[in-house]
C-alpha cells in the first residue's frame, strides 16, 4: 500500500498542473462563444481548485494498475469507481451538473459507456501487441 500511495502522489502531482490549463481553455471557449460572459471570483476559485484536485486524482488513480496483487478486473472496477465518484462530486460542487435524478442518470450512463469503450480499445490494442509478440516468438523457434 505504501508503494501505491507514493506512486499515486507522484502521478497526481505531475498531472495536477494541467487541470487549471484545461479549465482556462474551457473558460476561454465559453467566453469566445458568449456562452458565459462573466465569472464570479468564487466560481473561478472553486473551478481552479476542484479541477486541480480532479486532475490529481485521475492521474494518481492510474497507479492502481501497478499493484500486482490486484486482479485486472478488480483494478478496473476500483479505478472506474474512483473516477466516477471524483467526476460526479466535482461536477456537482461546481454546478456543472444539475443535482437531479435524470441528469445524474444520464451522466452515469455516459460515463459507464465511455469508460467501457475506452477499456475495450485498450484491451484490443494490448491483445494485438501480445499476439504480435507471440507470433514473433513462435516464428523464431
Amino acid at each position: 500500500m505504501k508503494k501505491f500511495a507514493k506512486e499515486f502522489l507522484f502521478r497526481g502531482l505531475i498531472a495536477c498542473a494541467g487541470g487549471p490549463v484545461v479549465l482556462a481553455i474551457i473558460y476561454g471557449i465559453l467566453g469566445a462563444t458568449n456562452t458565459v460572459t462573466s465569472l464570479t471570483p468564487h466560481e473561478v476559485c472553486m473551478g481552479t481548485l476542484t479541477i486541480t484536485l480532479l486532475a490529481f486524482i485521475v492521474a494518481g488513480m492510474t497507479a492502481i494498475y501497478q499493484m500486482e496483487q490486484l486482479p485486472l478486473a478488480s483494478a478496473i472496477l476500483i479505478h472506474g469507481a474512483a473516477l466516477y465518484a471524483t467526476y460526479i462530486l466535482i461536477y456537482l460542487l461546481n454546478g456543472w451538473l444539475v443535482n437531479q435524478l435524470v441528469p445524474i442518470l444520464v451522466f452515469t450512463g455516459v460515463f459507464i459507456i465511455s469508460y467501457a469503450v475506452i477499456w475495450l480499445i485498450i484491451y484490443a490494442g494490448e491483445k494485438r501487441k501480445t499476439q504480435k509478440i507471440n507470433d514473433l516468438l513462435h516464428s523464431d523457434s
